[in-house]
């Protein structure tokens, strides 16, 4: 089999470099680019993020990011989103009492983790639901590693037609419940990082590349 090809999108919000080698160790053919046409035709494309919503929101549209998740996945190609990367795919997030919109691909809004300690920062275990792919081959208690304040509490997105399947969410706790990863057709997205995850991390993103 051939590599498969992930474009890791570089528009100044994440950890490219973790991401690149993660990826790469775990089989993939690995580009750290904000190029649109390499962006569009990899067989993959992640989306990192680092900081806050807004300011990711606003990189992602200057590197034009916003047109290039959402017409990937009008095609059905695969992307996935990474900490801030997965919290912009949300319909809005609100910080510090700001309001910002996402890229409004699932209903919901990213606000404050109510916990006696913020950020949530460490290994914590997630509760993944049953036909999981990406958490395919994973023990309930492996831990993951997360870093953040900021999270969804909620989810309501279902699927209307009986013929498709209905995403899968995975959740987390600290403090309260939160949403750790999604699974909606060809977009998936965790809230932890597993490119620093360990040998969990990377089994998961093998189970990523090998849907691609």
């Amino acid at each position: 089999m051939t590599e498969k090809k992930v474009v890791v999108f570089d528009y100044g919000f994440g950890n490219v470099r973790s991401a690149e080698r993660a990826l790469a160790r775990a089989g993939a053919d690995v580009e750290i680019t904000r190029d649109f046409d390499k962006a569009m035709n990899a067989d993959g494309l992640l989306v990192p993020g680092v900081g806050a919503f807004s300011a990711c929101m606003q990189g992602l549209k200057e590197a034009r990011g916003d047109w290039i998740v959402d017409r990937r996945l009008s095609g059905g190609r695969p992307v996935m989103g990474i900490c801030v990367g997965m919290q912009i795919l949300f319909e809005r997030g609100i910080e510090h009492g700001v309001e910002a919109e996402g890229l409004d691909e699932w209903p919901g809004t990213v606000g404050p983790l109510k916990a006696d300690v913020v950020p949530h920062m460490g290994w914590n275990t997630v509760e993944a639901p049953e036909g999981s792919e990406l958490f395919n081959g994973l023990s309930p208690d492996e831990r993951y590693y997360f870093v953040h304040s900021y999270a969804v509490h909620d989810w309501t997105l279902e699927t209307a037609n009986p013929a498709m399947r209905s995403p899968l969410v995975t959740w987390s706790t600290h403090g309260e419940k939160f949403v750790a990863a999604v699974e909606n057709g060809a977009l998936w997205a965790t809230q932890f990082h597993p490119e620093k995850s360990g040998d969990a991390g990377a089994q998961l993103l093998k189970n990523w590349i090998s849907v691609l």
